[in-house]
């Protein structure tokens, strides 16, 4: 809603020429009813669909990580922080927005960050039969300040070394890095969370 007049200013007696020109706060109501049929609804179905994405992508994370802690972690047990990989997928679907097909377009390549060395979990292709568009590389960290990563060090010295009763905890920080493929300018956006 956009204001104007001749008023010259705001002191009282601005006012009083407002109501003698039969200005009534009442008015109001019907510039806002104005704009309930301008201003377009959300389109639901595209919610929907977005949060149904991003809820199949969370479980493709998991699904990687359940994979890994066997075959590439060597562990029995990941903990993972509440909503991580919900953040993760919510990032991925807003970085694959801008890309001509989408999500679909993506590869995502899942590596964990040990001490500052990346060890490569998967590669995670969301759509096999899209020529890949992009890529993200996406580096879960371990958490470094926990009592389990201390009794791991500690204990790995004697009996209770072998790997499988090992317990990985995973920082809530993370990073994606994005490589466009098929760009004249080739840039790659990194994110650090």
């Amino acid at each position: 809603m956009v204001a104007t007049g001749s008023l010259s200013s705001k002191n009282p007696d601005s006012i009083s020429e407002l109501l003698d020109r039969s200005f009534h706060p009442g008015s109001l109501l019907n510039d806002f009813d104005y704009w309930d049929y301008v201003v377009p609804e959300p389109n639901l179905n595209e919610v929907v669909f977005e949060e149904t994405t991003c809820q199949s992508l969370v479980q493709m994370l998991e699904k990687c990580l359940s994979k890994s802690k066997h075959t590439k972690l060597g562990c029995s047990k990941v903990l993972v922080p509440e909503k991580l990989t919900q953040r993760i997928a919510q990032d991925v679907l807003r970085l694959s927005s801008t890309e001509p097909c989408g999500l679909r377009g993506c590869v995502i390549h899942v590596n964990l960050e040990v001490e500052n060395v990346c060890k490569k979990l998967d590669r995670i292709v969301c759509d096999p039969s899209v020529v890949p568009t992009f890529e993200l590389t996406l580096v879960f960290k371990q958490e470094t300040c926990s009592w389990t990563s201390f009794r791991d060090f500690f204990f790995s010295r004697g009996r209770f070394s072998s790997g499988l009763g090992r317990t990985l905890i995973l920082s809530s920080g993370f990073r994606l890095v994005k490589k466009k493929l098929y760009s004249l300018i080739g840039t790659t956006v990194i994110e650090e969370c």
